[in-house]
């Protein structure tokens, strides 16, 4: 949803450095490869030291390669299935090392086991909603869209993790990890029916 519009916006933005990064024969997937190590690094060191802030926008900055990496594989006609794959991947990795470095927060100096909880249960139900379309798409479905995609997950968690680091009290970061939490639930349940309604017909 949100994802939808904000693309179109960064994609503007990107298209020159995408062009210069070409013209310098740096590839998109090298790109690919060094964002998810950014996002992973990021998680990994700030969240768990309690470095919420800084966290957040070390990683939103390393994510912002996922267009950019997008834009040069357009613009080069390097679009290819081994690219959508590789960068399908990374991101599972991307969003496994936020996740778990919130659970690490928790479980540390953030010392919150709820917390710990719903960060684990956001990280079980992201991998779960990506490998609902992933499996569907394999079999010929279709299963997309739904309440709570990818972009809209991370905008909604870095925002509200990155803020808790700064003035929000830690309750905000809950009630947001469980609204993600819920809207995963709803969203496999969406694309649940989808795939259902599909093969039902094909029956």
């Amino acid at each position: 949803m949100l994802n939808r519009y904000a693309r179109v916006f960064w994609t503007r933005v990107f298209t020159p450095f995408a062009a210069l990064l070409l013209r310098l024969r740096v590839t998109p997937d090298a790109v690919t490869v060094v964002g998810t190590l950014g996002v992973v690094v990021g998680a990994l060191t700030f969240y768990p030291a309690g470095q919420l802030w800084w966290g957040s926008v070390v990683i939103a900055a390393f994510s912002l390669t996922d267009l950019l990496d997008g834009t040069m594989a357009r613009l080069s006609g390097q679009s290819s299935a081994w690219g959508a794959w590789l960068d399908s991947t990374m991101d599972r990795l991307g969003d496994a090392a936020i996740f778990s470095g919130l659970l690490f927060y928790f479980t540390g100096v953030g010392d919150s086991p709820l917390g710990a909880a719903l960060a684990l249960l956001c990280l079980v139900l992201g991998f779960v909603t990506s490998y609902s379309k992933a499996r569907a798409e394999g079999l010929g479905l279709r299963c997309e869209g739904g309440i709570a995609e990818r972009a809209d997950r991370l905008l909604v968690v870095l925002t509200a993790t990155g803020f808790t680091g700064l003035f929000l009290p830690l309750w905000v970061l809950l009630a947001v990890l469980a609204a993600l939490a819920a809207a995963g639930l709803v969203t496999i349940g969406q694309r649940t029916a989808m795939v259902r309604a599909q093969t039902r017909e094909a029956v």
